[in-house]
């Protein structure tokens, strides 16, 4: 497990998942989180929440607000490219704990296992332009805006911008 200051990042447990999988419900923000279209899964299908054996590509991890002691979200490590040392990062909150600032708790501490544990050299986050709570998340961990990609997703019936954030090893350690 690893600790920031407000949240802790830890193996995902079975008891995790029909917690977590709340997040895949909510169809609005799902659709906006994912490169997929959002269908429904039938009770008993395995859950994109489900605990997975160790992988070279991604980290998943759950994410524990230290201040309550409850599960708060989930926190991801993807697109893991070991010999090009970079990767992806996403989190998602459950709604009680949007907009209470552990964003960019999760944000630091992702960088963290990134950088410090896996070796990476550089960071990357695509999210919605609109999205203004990771942008904020990002750029607070030392981010950089680095481009637009202009109606490049399609997010619940309509074409949406999405911004591409960067950060460096080198910039992290400075």
């Amino acid at each position: 497990m690893m600790r920031g200051k407000r949240t802790e990042l830890r193996a995902r447990r079975e008891a995790d998942v029909p917690v977590l999988h709340a997040l895949h419900d909510d169809v609005a923000t799902r659709c906006r989180e994912d490169s997929v279209p959002w269908q429904p899964i039938a009770p008993g299908t395995r859950s994109p929440f489900a605990v997975a054996e160790p992988s070279d590509t991604a980290a998943p991890f759950s994410v524990v607000d230290l201040d309550s002691g409850e599960l708060a979200g989930a926190a991801l490590l993807w697109g893991i490219d070991a010999h090009n040392r970079k990767a992806h990062l996403g989190i998602s909150l459950l709604p009680a704990f949007r907009g209470r600032g552990l964003g960019s708790d999760v944000v630091h501490v992702l960088c963290e296992y990134g950088f410090a544990v896996r070796g990476m050299q550089r960071l990357q986050v695509e999210t919605m332009a609109d999205n203004a709570p990771m942008i904020a998340a990002a750029t607070k961990t030392g981010f950089t805006i680095e481009g637009t990609l202009r109606r490049s997703s399609w997010v619940y019936g309509a074409c949406a911008d999405v911004v591409v954030l960067g950060l460096l090893a080198h910039e992290w350690a400075s």
